[in-house]
């Protein structure tokens, strides 16, 4: 047994390295976005079409992805997943070659089509890689290496492609030609050269991935605590399915859309007129919250029903945001920055929820949440049209309407679950 387990060790750890890079590539977004806005003067609902294009991805590719891992498996499901985010990653190149926005967006798309790929091959691993009664701590660190990845990403995307100050419209008019080929190729290079490196690097792991040596895993559908209450219908039925799966929308939508916009709020001169590149730093702290907050919850909700807990910081949530809203300076700042630790319960907790006491409909519960996560791509657009019209620090009360709602799925499911 002990020999069983150590054949796991290798696999394991590239499979954590893949967690990693998603992660890492997703939170990229949060420092492109103000870049290519500058770069191509838009405004905040053009900016956030970025978004829009990669959780789109969530919506539209998710059901064919898992047809696709049935034909060729999960391993084969994660190599075509990696690859295919490397083509998403090469198509960079020509976008800030072209100087064509258009082209970005093809390329956030097929970069996150690749992603989506990528976890609903990656996930079976993670349970099949060792002992059935580990599963849930190897899924833990997995989650916490993509936690980690979403962290740094923001400090290292800023130092290399916020490195470069955009120049406004008034004074790239000011520019003859030989001037303005310089500085289009300079503004290219910041994006092309850590995406091609993204690209190896994606390349690299579908190859390690395509020679190494996985236990063969069989997609089963399994009914789980399937009872005569259990079948018939389908998961619509299930009043906390449906007001979770709100909930996940509303969830991802506003986490995505306050990451989105923290480079810009804190550039505001009446917030911390933070540079972008030293503003694209401070988004670690962000993501680094939810990171740290996983682990805390993870804690206290050994003593406390999750319910409770979600409840709890959906209103801390709510609160800190109101408070980014209504006041200036640091206070502003940090309030905002604070959300990313109320944040880190969220997700698992409102899907672990919604997906209690389905018995055989787990797996539809399950695609509906997933399918779900297509708020990152509706929320903040949204978000963006606010901004543009009443600024974007009124805009925040976009995110104060999610978090509320999350804050009353967590009361209302107590209440349903006393009476079932």
């Amino acid at each position: 047994m002990q020999n069983l387990q150590k054949s796991y060790i290798g696999p394991l750890t590239v499979l954590t390295s893949l967690f990693f890079i998603w992660g890492f590539i997703t939170c990229l977004n949060d420092i492109l976005i103000p870049h290519l806005k500058a770069v191509f003067t838009l405004n905040y609902t053009q900016a956030m079409l970025v978004q829009f294009c990669f959780f789109a991805a969530y919506f539209v590719v998710s059901v064919p992805s898992g047809y696709l891992v049935e034909k060729i498996g999960y391993k084969g499901g994660i190599v075509a997943g990696l690859s295919v985010a490397g083509c998403g990653c090469l198509l960079f190149y020509p976008a800030a070659g072209f100087h064509s926005y258009p082209l970005f967006l093809t390329a956030f798309f097929v970069l996150a089509s690749g992603i989506t790929l990528l976890q609903v091959a990656a996930n079976p691993y993670v349970t099949a890689l060792g002992a059935a009664e580990t599963a849930s701590s190897r899924l833990t660190l997995t989650q916490a290496f993509n936690a980690l990845g979403t962290t740094l990403a923001p400090f290292f995307g800023a130092l290399l492609i916020l490195s470069t100050a955009v120049k406004t419209a008034d004074e790239i008019k000011l520019l003859n030609s030989e001037e303005l080929s310089l500085y289009q190729a300079t503004q290219a290079a910041t994006v092309q050269n850590p995406y091609l490196f993204l690209a190896a690097v994606l390349f690299l792991m579908a190859a390690v991935f395509a020679v190494l040596k996985l236990p063969k895993i069989n997609s089963e559908v399994v009914s789980i605590e399937s009872s005569p209450g259990n079948g018939g219908k389908s998961a619509w039925q299930y009043p906390h399915l449906v007001l979770g799966a709100l909930a996940i929308f509303l969830y991802v939508g506003g986490e995505v859309a306050i990451g989105s916009f923290m480079v810009n709020f804190l550039g505001e001169p009446h917030i911390a007129a933070l540079a972008e590149q030293d503003a694209g730093k401070y988004v670690s702290f962000y993501w680094g919250g939810a990171m740290i907050g996983r682990f805390v919850g993870a804690a206290v909700m050994q003593k406390l029903s999750p319910a409770t807990v979600l409840t709890f910081n959906s209103l801390c949530a709510v609160l800190l945001v109101i408070l980014a809203m209504s006041n200036n300076g640091e206070l502003a700042m940090w309030s905002l920055l604070a959300v990313g630790l109320c944040n880190s319960i969220m997700f698992p907790t409102i899907f672990s929820l919604a997906i209690s006491g389905l018995g055989m409909h787990t797996s539809q519960g399950s695609g509906i949440l997933c399918a779900a996560i297509v708020g990152g791509a509706i929320v903040p657009v949204l978000q963006g049209a606010i901004a543009d019209q009443l600024g974007i620090q009124q805009a925040l009360f976009v995110p104060v309407l999610c978090y509320s709602y999350i804050a009353f799925y967590g009361w209302r499911f107590k209440r349903l679950a006393a009476h079932r």
